[in-house]
């Protein structure tokens, strides 16, 4: 009986890999952990020419830098969409979140958030002064502190 190479090893691919064996790709996010997706931004850094030559670890340090900064900012607009008691972030609720944490405030200084708003806030100038009247008033309607035992 006559054997030829078909019928022996099974049929193979080129470069002597089996067609239908295929192991499942892991990606570059999933092997570092991440969400953000670190060969994009592999390729982004590549394409962008900021060197000649990029590292393979950049981009997986680049990805995670960008997906704390977004769970941070998340993490307060959600907080400031719960306090005005609403279940969806919007700009306004952005814009809360950064200004009012001193480091992200810091990094976005000179960023336009789009329909986000300023701060509430009021220049104590402008508020209107106390008169004479209304402290005697305040005064008067306190109780006489009891003295103090000896």
């Amino acid at each position: 009986m006559e054997t030829t190479k078909a019928t022996k090893g099974g049929a193979k691919g080129a470069g002597g890999r089996k067609g239908g064996d295929r192991k499942k790709s892991v990606t570059k996010s999933v092997k570092a952990g991440l969400q953000f997706p670190v060969g994009r931004i592999a390729r982004f850094l590549k394409k962008g020419r900021y060197a000649q030559r990029t590292g393979t670890g950049a981009p997986v340090y680049l990805a995670a830098v960008l997906e704390y900064l977004a769970a941070e900012v998340l993490e307060l607009a959600g907080n400031a969409a719960r306090d005005n008691k609403k279940t969806r972030i919007n700009p306004r609720h952005v814009q809360l979140a950064v200004r009012n944490d001193e480091e992200l405030g810091k990094l976005l200084h000179g960023v336009t958030i789009a329909s986000g708003g300023v701060l509430p806030n009021i220049n104590p100038v402008l508020l209107p002064k106390k008169t004479k009247s209304a402290e005697s008033e305040k005064t008067a309607t306190k109780s006489p502190k009891s003295p103090k035992k000896a």
